[in-house]
């Protein structure tokens, strides 16, 4: 059943949050093997892209953009930078350093009696929001 209220899209993935790769990311033609990130590889979310279901992880899918001379590069040249990956091909790591799936469950506030909804791991039951 679609949405009809909260259009917002709902991403298993947060800023911050520790993350791990489900297939290898490796450089653009070979050109940066060093740069080759095997599945399994763990690093931190810096940024997520819910329109295009994209997230961009530290040190994973480095490209090279090339840059004409300005103030801030007056040489200009190559400039490395992450691009984004696309959020199925990351999970993730629960407490204990594991990958694990997401679901979501509604918990009550013992003070105010409001309730929330909050992601925990499949794998060890744990909450991830605090």
């Amino acid at each position: 059943m679609p949405r009809t209220t909260n259009k917002q899209k709902k991403l298993h993935i947060k800023k911050g949050e520790t993350v791990a790769l489900t297939k290898a990311i490796t450089s653009s033609k070979g050109l940066n093997p060093s740069m080759d990130r095997p599945k399994g590889y763990t690093a931190r979310v810096l940024e997520v892209y819910p329109k295009q279901d994209k997230v961009l992880v530290e040190g994973v899918n480095v490209r090279f953009r090339h840059t004409k001379p300005n103030q801030q590069y007056p040489n200009g040249g190559r400039i490395e930078a992450e691009r984004p990956i696309h959020i199925s091909n990351v999970v993730p790591v629960d407490g204990n350093g594991n990958p694990t799936r997401i679901g979501r469950k509604r918990v009550e506030d013992p003070e105010t009696g409001q309730g929330r909804w909050v992601r925990y791991a499949k794998t060890t039951g744990e909450e991830l929001d605090s």
